[in-house]
């Protein structure tokens, strides 16, 4: 079993920003399982369903960012999971151009909070997670401003393909080719504009 958590925030104000991309992965992967994601449980919204012969648990947690480890502690305790193996998390990343994304199998936080407190309760930085780059915040631009915004039209567009890309990577990933998914996925965008 997998479990597939999309970091953001919850409320609408929330919705469509660059922090929340890894909630619109999560739709884009429901959409791909027909998994309804609406059950509240684990201070998340699940959804739980079957991806390519595997069982899997989509989560949202609805803890806002910075405390994401209480979710996701949560849900690996509830069901005896191994993080080191079972557990896949999306999060937006503000050093990779926006569309481009990276595949990990472990490793800091890089300074994105959410990562940060999901290390803190686990004890550990070893888990998967598909990076998605949103874009270097302008100069004199304020990070927690920049990534709480929204993309412009045109990024909208290539972030909506962008989700679609991860979900291939977590397919990939999921069929415990976690390297090919890091050589096929890890590499700039081909961004025509």
């Amino acid at each position: 079993m997998y479990v597939i958590v999309g970091l953001g925030n919850p409320g609408r104000e929330y919705q469509n920003t660059r922090h929340n991309i890894g909630f619109d992965v999560i739709e884009a992967l429901a959409d791909v399982a027909g998994i309804s994601v609406m059950e509240r449980k684990h201070k998340a919204i699940i959804g739980k369903g079957v991806l390519d012969g595997q069982r899997v648990i989509l989560v949202k947690p609805q803890t806002y960012m910075n405390l994401s480890g209480e979710s996701v502690r949560d849900v690996i305790d509830y069901y005896k999971l191994d993080a080191t193996q079972d557990l896949i998390v999306i999060s937006d990343d503000t050093s990779l151009d926006v569309g481009n994304i990276r595949v990990r199998k472990k490793g800091s936080a890089g300074g994105h909070n959410g990562l940060k407190d999901i290390i803190a309760h686990l004890g550990h930085d070893t888990f998967m997670r598909v990076k998605m780059g949103v874009g270097e915040k302008p100069k004199g631009y304020d990070l927690a401003d920049y990534v709480l915004g929204h993309f412009t039209g045109d990024e909208r567009k290539v972030m909506d393909e962008a989700a679609k890309t991860a979900v291939e990577a977590i397919r990939m990933m999921m069929s415990g080719d976690i390297d090919r998914a890091m050589n096929q996925f890890n590499r700039k965008s081909t961004q025509q504009s």
